[in-house]
């Protein structure tokens, strides 16, 4: 070995060796060790003493809190170690949903929390997993009969005067901050990156399907088309959607049938408005009566964005983790309709009596854009759908104030 490969030999030996003996100056912050001391979870305790504020801060109750902290512990515990007491239950759950409630991020939440933004960045995404896991055979359940489906038709019925409903249908964008270098594949006719979120609601402002995770780029009409399991199974006939009734004050038996805007493709089973370019009276007090019932499902999701403000802005997480962030919050939200209903959110903001062409309360980026419409040529069976509702809303199923709204 001549003496240029030892001198090399010998450097290479040096940086080795300073390697092997650099030690991390700091493994953690000594604030975030004082968790105990720091965390929010001081602050919690204090507000036992103030129901409101308790509630303001969790978005539920108490009771309701540690009922679904009791069923996420177990998915959530982690065991401690001989270098540190594991992050416990309460405290994962508490920060998630602090998390969903305000939108911040992962650095801003640390601060509060005692957590690191490194640790937030996997226990929220675990614990949002959790959360829907426990909760979505019982509060996200998807109509498998016909007694069931007939259930949300009565309460359509009885709610909002539309017979045979099963649900309004609607999109949602879902602002996201989008991985680099993806183009233009998530940005929207909004002007802003999104996911969609495709919903279906009953009455009583709970969803009844989610689906989420097509691209902004398209239109709510495609993404229900192209990108659910509703679509392909309401097309095939597997919904188990109940045979066709008399309203009340009529002989003359409709069809039961989802509802939705003008994006859609009206069918047998799916209305959609008149369009505004033939209107006449009839015509108008159907759109009236139409949107009067659809109008349920934006409202769903302003009283969902006006609870969990993480709707509010660009999601920043990984692409993988949006998904999860979003479905435990639909469910959440259906979980506290559930359990303590007008505590959660009064609904007397949105049951008020408004035309087609006002604009409804808190929509919150819902895909109710006309130029994204889709004017497919609905088959004739599918009109006489339509007209047949039409016909009942000016005769029998008439309501004293349609006329004054058109």
């Amino acid at each position: 070995m001549n003496s240029t490969q030892l001198i090399a030999v010998a450097v290479a030996s040096v940086i080795l060796s300073k390697k092997k003996t650099r030690k991390r100056s700091v493994w953690t912050k000594e604030w975030l060790l004082k968790r105990k001391k720091f965390s929010h979870i001081n602050l919690l305790n204090e507000l036992k003493l103030h129901p409101g504020d308790w509630f303001n801060y969790l978005r539920m109750d108490e009771h309701t809190y540690f009922e679904l902290l009791n069923l996420v512990t177990p998915l959530i515990m982690k065991n401690n170690t001989k270098l540190r007491e594991a992050i416990s239950p309460h405290e994962r759950l508490t920060v998630t949903l602090r998390y969903l409630a305000t939108g911040r991020s992962y650095e801003d939440l640390k601060f509060t929390a005692a957590i690191s933004a490194q640790s937030l960045g996997q226990i929220i995404p675990e614990t949002c997993s959790a959360i829907y896991k426990v909760l979505r055979k019982k509060y996200l359940k998807f109509p498998n009969n016909e007694t069931e489906w007939r259930a949300i038709a009565t309460q359509f019925e009885q709610r909002w005067d539309f017979p045979n409903c099963l649900g309004s249908v609607d999109g949602k964008h879902v602002q996201i901050i989008p991985p680099s270098n993806c183009g233009s594949y998530f940005w929207n006719y909004k002007g802003t990156n999104s996911l969609v979120l495709m919903a279906i609601a009953n009455a009583n402002y709970e969803f009844v399907m989610i689906d989420f995770g097509a691209n902004g780029r398209l239109s709510d009409g495609g993404v229900i088309e192209h990108h659910t399991l509703f679509h392909h199974k309401l097309i095939n006939n597997e919904l188990k959607i109940p045979q066709p009734s008399s309203p009340i004050n009529s002989n003359k038996l409709l069809p039961y049938v989802f509802i939705g805007d003008e994006a859609f493709s009206l069918r047998n089973d799916f209305l959609k408005p008149f369009s505004q370019k033939e209107l006449d009276k009839e015509k108008r007090i159907f759109n009236y009566r139409l949107s009067r019932a659809r109008r349920v499902i934006e409202n769903t999701f302003g009283i969902l964005a006006s609870k969990f403000r993480i709707f509010n802005h660009p999601i920043n997480v990984k692409l993988e983790n949006i998904e999860k962030v979003v479905m435990a919050s639909c469910v959440l939200h259906n979980f506290l309709r559930k359990k303590i209903g007008e505590l959660y959110v009064s609904t007397n903001n949105y049951e008020v009596e408004k035309t087609e062409l006002d604009v409804p309360p808190d929509t919150m980026g819902c895909l109710i854009s006309l130029e994204k419409s889709h004017n497919r040529n609905a088959t004739e069976s599918a009109k006489e759908v339509r007209n047949a509702y039409k016909e009942y809303f000016i005769s029998g199923g008439a309501v004293e104030w349609q006329n004054n709204l058109i």
